[in-house]
């Protein structure tokens, strides 16, 4: 599992005017079963999404076509863990340790 930090790196009126585009690219990672929860961080100055992928590569790649991203307007940090815990409405995505 990752967790997907964006900073944002330009003005709000730059982000904003991505933002329909970065929407429609959540939209198709959810729909890929990849993204599994998304949203603003407060105060506004990026966002956070949790994402499962089965490497670390994957996630890269991803997160390198996102429109923000494309258009330089955020940076993304990326942080892999295990998530040996978990509610019980995200059970699928529970792991155990080598």
């Amino acid at each position: 599992m990752f967790v997907l930090e964006l900073t944002y790196t330009a003005p709000m009126d730059r982000v904003d005017a991505l933002l329909d585009d970065h929407v429609a690219w959540l939209e198709e990672q959810y729909a890929a079963g990849t993204f599994v929860a998304s949203g603003r961080k407060v105060p506004r100055d990026g966002g956070v999404i949790l994402a499962v992928a089965d490497d670390r590569a994957t996630i890269e790649r991803i997160a390198a076509t996102d429109p923000f991203t494309v258009a330089e307007v955020c940076a993304y940090r990326i942080t892999e863990f295990v998530a040996t815990k978990t509610a019980p409405a995200l059970a699928e995505y529970r792991e155990t340790l080598p």
